[in-house]
C-alpha cells in the first residue's frame, strides 16, 4: 500500500514523544525490528538523566535507531551494541544521522561484552533487555560497567497482570502468516512490572528510581503495527493480537534503577 509522506508524518505524529516526531518517519519504518523504538526511547529517557559527553551503552541496540536518537538529543556518546546487526550494517546509517562522531556501532553478545569495568556512565536496553536479563545472575554482570551510582534503564515488553490460569487463546491462535504472537521461544520472558521489580531489588545490588508501565502502551503498539501492516512490511501476527487483547495483558515496561555504592 502506497502511503505518502505527509499521511506518515500524520500518522506517526503525537503529542506524547514530541522528541519523536522530528525525525523521517519513513526512515523509522525502514530500519523498524519490532515496537516504534523512538517511543520506548524517549520514554525512558524521561525517568534518566544524561550530561553531555558521558559515554552511554545502548545494549541490543538491533539498527541503532535508539543510539542516534540518544546521541542527537542529550549530546551523548553512545556504543551500539548488537549480535543481530552487524557494525558495517549500522554505520552508514549512523553516518547519514550525522552521528558518526557520537555513535560507535559493536558487534557483541549480551553475555560477553568487550569493555572496561565501570566505562560506561549509564546503560540503556530497548526491547531487548528481556531476552536475557531474566537470568538471575544478569543484572549483577552487567552492572559491572557502571560505577557505583550510575544508571541502569531498560523498556521491555511484558504483562500488565498475570495470567489466571493458560495463555489466552487470542495470543497463540495461528495467524494467515503461520506465526502466533505468543511465541513459546521468547514470550515466556514477558513478565509484570511487580516481576521485573522483585528481579533487581532482589539482589541488593540496585535502588529502583523507577517502575511502571505505558499509559497506553498497546495502543501505541498497535498504532505503530497497524501501519507496518498497510505498508506490507510487518508479520500479521501483532496486530489482530493486540486488538483483542486491547491491554489487559499486553503493553510496554520500564525500569530505571541506580547501582548502589
Amino acid at each position: 500500500m502506497k502511503i505518502t509522506k505527509e499521511e506518515l508524518i500524520s500518522r506517526l505524529k503525537t503529542e506524547d514523544f514530541p522528541l519523536s516526531n522530528k525525525y523521517d518517519p519513513q526512515w523509522v519504518i525502514d530500519n523498524h525490528m519490532g515496537p516504534n523504538v523512538l517511543w520506548l526511547t524517549e520514554w525512558l529517557c524521561r525517568a534518566m538523566e544524561f550530561q553531555k559527553n558521558q559515554r552511554i551503552l545502548d545494549l541490543g541496540c538491533g539498527k541503532a535507531v535508539s543510539s542516534v536518537f540518544l546521541a542527537k538529543e542529550f549530546d551523548i556518546n553512545v556504543w551500539a551494541s548488537d549480535l543481530w546487526i552487524k557494525p558495517s550494517e549500522n554505520w552508514p546509517r549512523i553516518c547519514q544521522a550525522g552521528m558518526q562522531n557520537r555513535v560507535f556501532p559493536v558487534y557483541t553478545e549480551a553475555h560477553a561484552l568487550p569493555y572496561a569495568a565501570g566505562f560506561f556512565e549509564a546503560i540503556v536496553s530497548l526491547d531487548s533487555y528481556h531476552y536475557y536479563g531474566t537470568d538471575e545472575n544478569y543484572l549483577g554482570y552487567i552492572l559491572s560497567f557502571v560505577p557505583p551510582g550510575g544508571r541502569i534503564g531498560i523498556v521491555v515488553p511484558g504483562l500488565m497482570r498475570d495470567f489466571k490460569n493458560e495463555v489466552p487463546e487470542y495470543l497463540t491462535r495461528r495467524m494467515p502468516s503461520g506465526s502466533v504472537f505468543w511465541n513459546p521461544a521468547e514470550c515466556f520472558s514477558f513478565h509484570t512490572v511487580d516481576w521485573w521489580q522483585k528481579h533487581w531489588e532482589k539482589t541488593g545490588l540496585v535502588e529502583i528510581e523507577t517502575a511502571d508501565i505505558m499509559y497506553d502502551g498497546w495502543l501505541y503498539w498497535l498504532r505503530w503495527a497497524e501501519l507496518l501492516d498497510e505498508l506490507g512490511v510487518y508479520f500479521d501476527d501483532e496486530a489482530p493480537a493486540l486488538r483483542e487483547d486491547r491491554g489487559k495483558y499486553l503493553g510496554f515496561i520500564r525500569l530505571v534503577a541506580r547501582k548502589k555504592i
